[in-house]
């Protein structure tokens, strides 16, 4: 959203001035109200919940008011504490009250330079107490104007720390999801590096040392058991396709080449074609994502579709990839009988692959199913 001009952001502070006011009445009449219960002990939180919460509604007029007038867009989820909101109503209605004094003061100086102006044209006034009054009405009008300034400066700081993380707020969160993200990166690799580990050692090792036995056996019987020769290089030759295939997927795990050079629906359709469970499939992205993006929301259809096959008794799949904007949607959703455990190392490594992206990853698996995984993926 494009910065607010000046004519526009004048009607909201002046509006300010009366939300203000509704703060100040407020507080001074509830709280008068209130006020034996907030000085009983045993009676205080629930006056002072009480109190927090006319005042937050309050608060909202000014949330609805700095949007409107001054384009401030304040995060959804955050909500303030009772102390935050009371705190901001008091200092907004001491800051409205300086607000309106300023203003009124501003007013009161346009009325007299119009009055001076006319005593001028009459020809009423000399040289010397027109010079007096206009260095006077300048100094004035400079210290009137900051002072504008200076409020309206305080208001915007005053509605960031009650309606979202200030900067120093923003900061440490920001610091810390960092620090949490790139510790569970590290994990997530270290967990994909076991887990391929585990894949060619358990799988493609092993098929590789029973067809080298084949092999063997049918060379040591070469000249005398013809027939056994041919059903062991028979045997030996399934077994090498097996491994091919087994090592095809292995290599799609750790990076899948269709990425680079199909792009992501290609992609996604191998996943699908692999897939011994049907697959629905709607695929609404107009133009091309950045790489990162594509790599993760692959690993997210890849890897629900690989537990719904394995764990869910699932009997149908449907994915959904959708641009909305900046953020690239990625739903998949299967009819088995749900109760995925979120703290798994699969659906963890994809919390960890999603969130260093900035994005988020949402769970529904209920038992008894569906299960639902979801990932947002911002683009910009």
């Amino acid at each position: 959203m494009a910065e607010p001009s000046w004519p526009r952001k004048i009607p909201g502070a002046l509006l300010g001035c009366c939300t203000a006011m509704l703060g100040f009445l407020y507080l001074l009449i509830a709280g008068t109200a209130l006020a034996a219960f907030l000085l009983w002990p045993r009676t205080r939180p629930r006056a002072l919940a009480a109190l927090a919460s006319g005042a937050r509604r309050v608060a909202g007029l000014d949330r609805v008011r700095r949007f409107v007038f001054c384009g401030d867009r304040f995060p959804e989820h955050y909500k303030s504490s009772d102390q935050k909101v009371l705190r901001y109503l008091a200092i907004r209605s001491y800051t409205g009250l300086l607000y309106t004094i300023v203003v009124g003061l501003l007013g009161f100086g346009v009325i007299l330079a119009a009055v001076l102006a006319v005593r001028l044209v009459q020809g009423r006034l000399d040289l010397q107490e027109l010079l007096t009054q206009a260095l006077l009405g300048g100094v004035l009008l400079f210290l009137d104007v900051q002072g504008i300034y200076s409020l309206a400066a305080l208001d915007a700081k005053l509605a960031r720390e009650c309606f979202g993380p200030s900067e120093q707020e923003f900061l440490r969160q920001r610091i810390d999801e960092l620090a949490t993200s790139r510790a569970a990166v590290v994990q997530a690799v270290d967990a994909e590096r076991r887990r391929i580990e585990r894949d060619l050692h358990d799988g493609i090792q092993q098929r590789l040392v029973a067809l080298a036995m084949l092999l063997g056996r049918a060379r040591r019987s070469r000249g005398r058991n013809p027939e056994q020769v041919d059903a062991l290089l028979h045997q030996a030759h399934q077994e090498s396709q097996e491994v091919i295939t087994e090592l095809r997927e292995a290599t799609w795990r750790i990076y899948p080449s269709a990425l680079d050079s199909l792009g992501l629906r290609e992609a996604l359709s191998g996943v699908s074609e692999r897939c011994s469970i049907p697959i629905r499939m709607d695929f609404e992205v107009d133009r091309t994502l950045p790489q990162t993006v594509e790599t993760a929301a692959y690993f997210v259809v890849s890897e629900c579709v690989t537990n719904a096959a394995k764990h869910s008794g699932a009997t149908a799949i449907s994915i959904r990839l959708a641009l909305y904007g900046a953020v690239l949607l990625v739903r998949v959703e299967d009819n088995g009988t749900g109760g995925a455990d979120p703290s798994g190392s699969g659906l963890t490594g994809l919390r960890s692959r999603v969130g260093a992206l900035d994005g988020l990853l949402h769970i529904d698996s209920p038992l008894g199913g569906p299960t639902t995984i979801t990932a947002e993926l911002p683009c910009a």
